[in-house]
């Protein structure tokens, strides 16, 4: 934690995984809880203090870095100030507070909704959900990105915005997008420029984010509000669907203008779609092949930034043209496990942690780096494909080695409003000690033998491997039944 008087970190209210088969898997976890103990900042001048920094500009917070490193700040609620730390975007952007912090690119990827639904579903607290809808944050940030004049410039931000609403889609930009170097859009990729494509994915992130502001709204019993964003969900599910391309199997972007051809780039930004509830089954079953497939995002070092088949492939990084970045790949284990696909998630997310921890290994410093290398245990290039990337990135990198074992290498899902934790067992002896589900604490160990020693704080229904068990407060010997 980083202040006048730094507190040193301990391990205190936070989950301790269990995976006896993948010690090197346990050290990774640890050593990322601790590199984001460092980026827990006081600040004065900030609506949010202590907030979570992201590791590039003291003076500046970026919409999906912050997003991103929610999602692995819900499993230490109140020691990471993860979903609190949107209040700072909120508070510049919607409530026109003054700040000693500037937004950068306050049209990034829109995923504020769906980091608000994925904490509550950890926390449960349905008192902030309410609040944050009754202050319009999350509709709000929903119309700006639609309604936004291009080459906006606000007091809060001195980066212009690019995202454009037209009848087809959304113009937009590498850097906005997050993705900064991407052959996607670019003299060097495909014949484009940035001003020339319709992006899939800021149309699929508008999805998401409407998606998730129903879900919110009939968490707290706001029906009129989740009816009016499942029909804007459904309006751009509709959008998306026009940008699958049935016989390559992936979603494309498409050019601006007529006859609006396909920019056949594959990158792991296809996944949003599948994320947002905008693909079908069959949809699914073909992104899951692509994980699959080591031409595409499979391999030893799953999730490539684009396709290794791909002409503009760099297997040192080169950012965006071959790194390795975790976030797309926590993105994209959700959406798969979410669509069914949770077995062929978990297999790539075992693979890119022992990467991960291969690199932390053999690499000097041992730490964990912005983006990573493709093929080789180094972190990835830099946009002039020679400087490496950032270390001590956790800021979001810490996504795969906390969230993405406990979720697709552990199995575990935390449904808080629902008072339920999900568990696919990974075989062998495993499982996790203080894991919260809202203000309960489960502890649930397999010894390898299918006998499960649990104990819970408070009743909660457990169910492993599709037997459901609903649990009193106190210890519980359990065997689970033989499929």
């Amino acid at each position: 934690m980083t202040s006048a008087d730094p507190i040193p970190f301990d391990r205190s209210g936070i989950p301790v995984p269990v995976l006896d088969s993948a010690p090197h898997l346990i050290e990774l976890y640890w050593a990322a809880w601790a590199m984001a103990w460092d980026h827990v900042v006081e600040r004065e001048g900030v609506a949010q203090s202590p907030y979570m920094d992201e590791g590039f500009d003291p003076d500046t917070i970026w919409i999906w870095d912050t997003c991103f490193m929610a999602h692995f700040c819900k499993y230490a609620p109140g020691r990471f100030p993860g979903i609190e730390s949107l209040e700072n975007f909120y508070g510049m952007m919607y409530d026109g507070a003054a700040s000693s912090v500037s937004v950068q690119h306050p049209d990034n990827p829109p995923l504020f909704a769906w980091s608000e639904e994925e904490y509550v579903r950890h926390t449960g607290d349905l008192a902030r959900v309410a609040r944050i809808l009754e202050r319009g944050y999350l509709q709000k940030h929903f119309a700006f990105f639609d309604t936004v004049p291009v080459g906006s410039v606000y007091p809060y931000s001195n980066t212009p915005t690019s995202i454009e609403r037209t009848d087809r889609g959304y113009l937009w930009n590498g850097v906005c997008s997050g993705m900064d170097n991407t052959p996607r859009a670019s003299e060097q990729g495909d014949g484009g420029t940035y001003g020339d494509i319709l992006w899939f994915d800021a149309a699929a992130q508008q999805a998401l984010s409407a998606r998730s502001i129903a879900r919110l709204a009939e968490l707290v019993g706001d029906h009129g509000l989740a009816a009016e964003f499942s029909a804007r969900h459904a309006e751009l599910v509709e959008l998306v669907e026009d940008f699958w391309d049935p016989e390559a199997g992936m979603y494309f972007d498409r050019a601006a203008t007529a006859p609006f051809e396909f920019h056949r780039v594959k990158t792991p930004a296809a996944y949003w779609p599948l994320l947002a509830g905008a693909s079908g089954p069959a949809q699914a079953a073909k992104l899951a092949a692509a994980l699959e497939d080591e031409a595409v995002f499979g391999g030893d070092v799953p999730w490539p930034s684009v396709a290794r088949e791909d002409a503009t492939f760099r297997g040192t990084g080169h950012y965006w043209r071959g790194g390795v970045w975790i976030p797309l790949a926590y993105m994209s284990a959700r959406a798969l496990a979410d669509a069914g696909h949770g077995v062929v998630a978990a297999r790539a997310a075992r693979r890119l942690l022992d990467h991960m921890a291969r690199t932390y290994a053999d690499y000097s410093p041992a730490t964990i780096w912005e983006a990573y290398a493709p093929d080789l245990a180094a972190p990835s290039t830099g946009k002039d494909d020679l400087e490496i990337v950032r270390p001590d990135f956790c800021g979001w990198s810490a996504l795969a080695p906390i969230a993405m074992l406990i979720e697709h290498v552990l199995g575990f899902r935390v449904d808080a409003p629902r008072n339920e934790v999900t568990w696919t067992r990974p075989g062998g002896a495993a499982g996790i000690r203080g894991l919260w589900c809202g203000t309960t604490s489960l502890s649930v160990i397999d010894d390898g033998d299918g006998l499960l020693s649990v104990e819970a704080s408070g009743p909660l229904r457990l169910t492993v491997d599709g037997a459901a068990f609903d649990l009193a407060a106190g210890r519980h010997t359990l065997r689970v039944p033989q499929a």
